[in-house]
């Protein structure tokens, strides 16, 4: 199906570079700073956990090469929403840009800047009737900035990446080189935790890997896209998954597994235990420059959702229109930041959280899903192929189902809840096509 016409006139001005650092400030925000102690408690040993999260990290590499290819046969902005609207019809596209614009871009969004604005009051000591004003301010920042060309918010993305993996790069350091004799405990085992569930430690390491869709959201702004997605996929999750294994590693060398598990807030642990108060400064800079970089990812790609879905006639005509000097989707990133506030100010960001990362990765794995509509409706496609096909998307499908069972089994009532906010959307689907005639075929 050849691109809508709106869709043909953005401006493919992002770098090979510039899609890579998407990836990776899609994927790391605030989780790899907080989610391993939960981790530990979950896992019996310090190999066990570093083995955890080297097989979620895999796992998670191959679902991007799966969207490597998707991003290749369909290299137009959308994302998900065009996969699913190609392969199984306008109501699976509606039901994915409903669920993305009420909860999961939205609430994620929402519940991120939440983070940025406690790290950052912490940062600069203000009081915490400043929080509110903080999650504003950042939400307002990272959508006006992106009002003016894709360049220039792929500049400040590229900016708050290299300052994440730096922070990162601090901590790995100070936990690897500056915490005297700790690397002995890295692989120990820890005997008060033997017969730890394996699967349930995987739900938290999981959503520490969620985002790396994003980039396909803008597809139609990347130069020689059916190149450059499959390698910036590749490149960015190697990075994240690097990263990540030395951050764990630096967490146990200087907590041991049982201070790990102990621990709330590992990062600042760390940081405060090897540097002192300077270090917990350090660290609440770089998880608040962390978060505010992931809510930017997430309002650009989601608006990409929107304009298509405004020109497919599944939208509101308005959200399809790029501004005619900067070629962005101006009305549906307005709509999708303004949105994200109200979430923000309802206080409700923690079970929204919830809701934005289940719908996130049972939307990622029917995505990946689509993948064999293509093979048989296309064919083999002349560009990159995911390698191991059909088994590795299978894998991919099959883990992320398990772990969607497992998150209705844990926690039903927030899934639950999830899961009729996805539904709602049919009945609201019906009511746009009775109401409005432009609905695409």
């Amino acid at each position: 199906m050849p691109p809508s016409p709106a869709t043909e006139t953005y401006v493919r001005s992002l770098r090979p570079w510039d899609a890579a650092l998407i990836v990776v400030g899609g994927v790391i925000g605030g989780g790899i700073f907080l989610n391993p102690g939960i981790v530990a408690q979950r896992t019996e040993s310090g190999l066990a956990l570093l083995l955890m999260w080297m097989a979620a990290g895999l796992l998670t590499l191959v679902g991007a090469l799966c969207y490597a290819e998707l991003g290749a046969r369909r290299p137009h902005a959308g994302g998900s929403y065009v996969y699913l609207r190609e392969a199984f019809g306008p109501l699976a596209g509606f039901l994915f840009g409903w669920t993305m614009l009420l909860v999961i871009y939205s609430g994620s969004s929402a519940a991120v800047a939440t983070i940025f604005a406690r790290y950052a009051a912490a940062l600069f000591g203000l009081p915490p009737a400043w929080a509110r004003p903080l999650t504003i301010g950042a939400l307002v920042f990272v959508g006006g900035i992106n009002l003016f060309g894709i360049r220039l918010g792929a500049q400040i993305q590229n900016l708050f990446a290299l300052l994440k993996l730096l922070a990162v790069a601090a901590l790995v350091t100070c936990g690897l080189f500056l915490a005297g004799a700790g690397h002995g405990q890295v692989l120990a085992a820890d005997p008060a935790r033997q017969g730890v569930g394996f699967l349930g430690a995987a739900l938290p390491v999981l959503f520490a890997y969620s985002g790396f869709t994003y980039l396909n959201n803008l597809a139609g702004e990347v130069r020689d896209p059916q190149r450059t997605l499959p390698r910036a996929l590749t490149l960015g999750m190697l990075l994240v998954i690097g990263a990540y294994a030395l951050v764990n590693v630096a967490y146990l060398a200087v907590l041991g597994h049982a201070g790990l598990a102990a621990s709330s807030a590992p990062a600042a642990d760390v940081m405060q235990q090897v540097a002192g108060p300077v270090g917990a400064k350090v660290i609440a800079l770089g998880v608040a420059i962390s978060t505010l970089g992931f809510c930017n990812i997430t309002l650009v790609a989601g608006a990409r959702v929107l304009q298509v879905m405004g020109e497919d006639g599944l939208f509101f005509r308005a959200v399809a229109r790029l501004h005619p000097r900067w070629r962005t989707p101006n009305t549906a990133l307005l709509l999708l930041t303004a949105w994200a506030i109200v979430l923000a100010l309802s206080g409700s960001y923690g079970q929204l959280l919830d809701y934005a990362t289940f719908g996130d990765w049972l939307a990622c794995a029917v995505g990946v899903g689509t993948l064999f509509w293509y093979r048989r409706h296309d064919g083999a496609s002349g560009g990159f192929r995911v390698p191991g096909y059909p088994w590795l998307p299978l894998l991919f499908i099959a883990a992320v189902t398990l772990v969607v069972v497992m998150s209705l089994h844990d926690n039903p009532r927030n899934t639950g809840i999830g899961l009729l906010i996805m539904a709602a959307g049919a009945p609201a689907y019906l009511l746009w096509r009775r109401l409005f005639s432009r609905a695409h075929p």
